[in-house]
């Protein structure tokens, strides 16, 4: 499985592209997404703060991170962005500038219909949709950059 890194991001955005969305928004909290987690390389590492990361269809990936849990983005490329929040409302600002208007895909799975895939509790998704974006299934992107079988 690919990580998300600059040799990686070129081809994830044809992706996207191809896929009419303007991004991939990967979320996580205590580890309940492990496909964002693997994807952005952590999968041991524990954080206890929510994280958002936005892959857009063009331009340089964005990560949300909370400000106590900066040590493991110490891989993160220097040349993409990362805003730091401490507070809720500051999250949510920085979550709406980022997808307000959006139209994004997220492990989301309507009607739970591939259990493996749902893994963006309603409150998120209802807190993502509050900014104006709209959510569909990432599911064509997780099987082509996730659930891949590798040549091994």
């Amino acid at each position: 499985m690919p990580r998300l890194s600059p040799e990686t991001l070129p081809e994830i955005q044809r992706a996207i592209a191809e896929s009419g969305l303007d991004g991939w928004l990967l979320y996580d909290f205590r580890g309940t997404n492990p496909i964002a987690r693997d994807f952005l390389g952590f999968g041991d590492v524990h954080l206890s703060r929510r994280i958002f990361v936005l892959i857009p269809r063009e331009g340089v990936p964005v990560a949300i991170t909370h400000n106590i849990e900066q040590g493991a983005w110490r891989d993160w490329p220097a040349t993409w962005r990362r805003e730091r929040y401490s507070s809720w409302r500051a999250l949510e600002s920085f979550l709406h500038a980022l997808v307000g208007g959006l139209r994004i895909a997220m492990e989301y799975s309507p009607g739970d219909a591939v259990p493996y895939l749902d893994r963006i509790p309603a409150g998120v998704l209802e807190l993502v949709r509050g900014t104006g974006a709209t959510v569909t299934t990432s599911g064509e992107l997780v099987s082509r950059f996730y659930a891949a079988w590798s040549a091994d």
